[in-house]
């Protein structure tokens, strides 16, 4: 190996806990940068060191207990081998280059290899009244459970879809919260029709449907094929109101007090955007996606993408790209594969994670996010909470010719350019002007990344030690 390269890390989940270890197996020393204060990631997310509650990991993380077992405890026993810096942002890419944020202090770290680990995200689509205080997305209704040991509300509903949905209700009520229903926007009928794909994995989806079975065994109301009509309250959550979406029957409303919201995950991509990576669109998950070949190398070299941060495909899947990516970077190193019954070769990888994307597609087919809701939205909905930009707005820029695409729209409206940078309303806001002009999503672009990514304070972001540490690329603008 070249005593100048530099292989960085970003993301310390399944995907790049097993990067790292198929380096380190190889000799190599990588810098694994992770923003949360301990490894593990989303779906294997650890309470922090000081909790004041105690809980184990088969209440955590019920079925999926030994994999998150073994997963910490596999970076556990490679910490003297890397340089783990926990708590650290990376907030921008440039040439070679990342820039993070720890501690209040900006830091430049250069790299020769750099595999993106960033994992996934909520996909929110908005319903009246989602920016009342006590709307979680399902993401965060899970995080306050893992990592804070307490629940989002005393009386709870679960509303959009996806698999997450169901996981979250689990949990929920394992953990003693009050889940007063469960509210699906996909239909009986798409989860049938998906069988097929989705019996490529049949361990997996026996949980899925025991999920469901034991979530009605105790009198949790699952309610599927809805319109989410609106969120109610006067300064909290108070009411969730939803109809059948085909049989035309009225409105029913029910009382609650916090409302855990999404539709399926979408990939965090801003860093490879920001790489120079080029992208492609995904018509299984919806979105763009980076171009990648089989073993995560993407457009740019020594640039390479593994997990749920390059396409929606679930944590075990993310375990094997982890490892072929890190298999791919020792191969443009120079360096030769490690040996060992528990780290499978090129091949194999490959083929595992060719049957995990038949069943993904069939997951995407079951839980579709709901097609034309835009449509439906009030003019006087928020679309952006970051900049308070209402769907109004966005249709009255649309259909006065001023924008037919997403940049375009962002430039005349600021929707996508407050703290979220799009995160939370670029979805959102694609869907509307898809719906608005008649074109496919493809059709109306792809939101830019800028840095920073996600928001940090100004005077570290700009000056670290006197010097300007704004990215190269960006000064020279």
């Amino acid at each position: 190996m070249n005593q100048e390269s530099s292989v960085v890390i970003v993301g310390a989940g399944p995907a790049g806990v097993r990067a790292a270890e198929t380096l380190v197996a190889a000799g190599v020393r990588p810098v694994v940068l992770d923003e949360n204060a301990r490894w593990g990631g989303q779906i294997y997310r650890q309470p922090p060191a000081n909790a004041t509650f105690e809980r184990s990991k088969q209440t955590l993380y019920g079925f999926e207990a030994r994999k998150a077992n073994a997963l910490h405890s596999t970076m556990a026993a490679l910490l003297p081998h890397l340089d783990y810096r926990p708590d650290t942002l990376a907030w921008a890419c440039g040439r070679g280059r990342l820039d993070t944020l720890h501690a209040g202090r900006e830091i430049g770290l250069p790299f020769s290899h750099l595999i993106i680990a960033s994992g996934a995200t909520d996909r929110v689509l908005p319903v009246p009244g989602w920016t009342l205080p006590g709307v979680y997305t399902l993401g965060g209704a899970q995080v306050a459970l893992k990592s804070q040991g307490c629940a989002i509300g005393r009386r709870v509903v679960l509303a959009g879809t996806g698999p997450l949905l169901y996981l979250v209700a689990y949990q929920y009520v394992k953990a003693g919260a009050q889940v007063a229903a469960v509210l699906d926007t996909s239909a009986l009928s798409q989860q049938i029709a998906a069988a097929p794909k989705l019996l490529r994995q049949p361990a997996t989806l026996a949980k899925g449907l025991y999920y469901v079975g034991w979530l009605q065994a105790r009198g949790v109301r699952i309610e599927r094929n809805v319109t989410l009509v609106g969120i109610g309250g006067a300064r909290h959550v108070e009411a969730i109101t939803w109809r059948a979406t085909h049989n035309g029957t009225p409105n029913q409303t029910l009382a609650c007090d916090a409302v855990g919201l999404g539709f399926g995950l979408r990939p965090e991509t801003q860093l490879a955007d920001l790489a120079g990576c080029r992208f492609r669109f995904d018509a299984h998950n919806r979105c763009w996606l980076p171009e990648l070949d089989a073993a995560g190398r993407s457009s740019v070299p020594g640039i390479y993408l593994a997990g749920d941060g390059a396409g929606i495909a679930g944590a075990d899947a993310a375990e094997l790209a982890g490892r072929r990516t890190a298999l791919a970077v020792l191969d443009d190193l120079g360096v030769a594969h490690p040996r060992g019954s528990n780290l499978p070769d090129a091949a194999s990888l490959e083929r595992g994670l060719r049957r995990i994307a038949i069943f993904r597609q069939g997951l995407e087919t079951a839980f579709a996010p709901p097609a034309n809701c835009a449509s439906q939205w009030p003019d006087e909905m928020t679309v952006c909470r970051c900049e308070e930009v209402g769907a109004g707005t966005l249709r009255h820029c649309i259909r006065s010719g001023g924008a037919s695409e997403i940049n375009r729209l962002k430039a005349l409206t600021r929707v996508g350019m407050g703290r979220c940078q799009g995160r939370m309303c670029g979805e959102a806001a694609l869907a509307l002007l898809s719906a608005e002009t008649g074109k496919p999503l493809e059709a109306v672009g792809r939101l830019r990344s800028q840095p920073p990514v996600k928001p940090i304070p100004i005077s570290p972001a700009l000056y670290a030690d006197g010097v300007a540490a704004i990215p190269e690329e960006a000064r020279d603008e």
